[in-house]
């Protein structure tokens, strides 16, 4: 399997709860540490990212949190401004329009602005350029919202190049929906958990970013997986031991669903399954993002 690193533009997501932050926080510092200059952007939400990394909140400007590794909080009022200073060019007028009181009270009823200039600020630093002609940012790791939203987000530009007039709105939507849509640029990694809800999300995303969407899912995270550590053999030998029984039948069970669950997404995606174990760790920070990194060594790397 190709590595993420033959793309640019890494979409995880996955249901609420899976754990899609902290795999998107353990691919970028992945890419980072390739030597990739690697911007990961969260939309709209409260931090995680830099906090599982132990930095401080990025916030709504591009961060540097460590060497090849950005950060940012893509928020919905200063990728206005952005959106309206790249396609208004200058700041004078941008100030006339969009910081009008009355067209801002009529912006928030355009549908899908606000995605569209969130995704827009995403799609920009994917094409923005150094001085001297190379990317400025080599990966763009987007930690998507959750299941349901991710499609709508990401399928504004589609809706909108179908239904808006010729113009400078149209002509940014077919930019960003073309370098979403193009397989040599973006991946989608779906993130489930060994459970029958979270399987079957992913699936559905799944099914709706190839049929809505046109991106092509890369690969799937089954998160918290539980390793099978004892064998049927084992079990019989517990027998005489209740309580020792009752702990290695339940490890024994849920490992079979880890099993069960990483089959039915191999099967259904046609694309690898990649296991995280379940981590017992005091807290959760860059001691647990490291060792989910080294879990998804292949993923990024193509080894498996």
């Amino acid at each position: 399997m190709a590595g993420l690193l033959d793309k640019r533009l890494w979409v995880v997501s996955g249901k609420g709860g899976v754990g899609k932050s902290t795999v998107a926080a353990a691919l970028a510092l992945r890419s980072a540490r390739a030597g990739r200059r690697t911007l990961v952007c969260e939309v709209n939400t409260q931090e995680r990212i830099s906090r599982f990394l132990e930095h401080p909140a990025a916030g709504p400007e591009v961060t540097l949190l460590e060497e090849n590794l950005w950060a940012v909080d893509v928020r919905p009022q200063e990728a206005m401004r952005e959106y309206g200073l790249m396609v208004l060019r200058f700041e004078a007028l941008y100030k006339t329009v969009f910081e009008n009181r009355l067209v801002r009270y009529f912006l928030r009823f355009i549908p899908s602005l606000q995605e569209l200039v969130l995704l827009g600020k995403i799609m920009y630093h994917l094409q923005e350029k150094l001085p001297d002609g190379r990317w400025r940012f080599d990966t763009i790791v987007l930690d998507a919202p959750a299941t349901g939203h991710a499609i709508s987000f990401l399928s504004v530009p589609h809706v909108l190049v179908q239904t808006v007039p010729q113009g400078p709105m149209s002509r940014e939507a077919q930019k960003m929906r073309d370098l979403l849509v193009d397989p040599s640029v973006t991946a989608a990694v779906l993130v489930a958990l060994p459970e029958e809800m979270p399987v079957n999300e992913a699936l559905e995303l799944h099914a709706a970013l190839k049929d809505k969407v046109h991106i092509r899912t890369h690969a799937a995270v089954l998160n918290q997986s539980i390793p099978e550590r004892f064998t049927e053999a084992d079990l019989e030998a517990l027998v005489g031991h209740p309580e020792l029984h009752r702990v290695a039948q339940a490890n024994h069970d849920r490992a079979s669903l880890t099993v069960l669950a990483g089959t039915k997404l191999e099967r259904n995606l046609h694309a690898p399954v990649f296991t995280v174990p379940r981590l017992y760790l005091p807290t959760f920070g860059r001691d647990a993002i490291e060792q989910v990194m080294g879990h998804l060594e292949a993923l990024v790397m193509g080894e498996k």
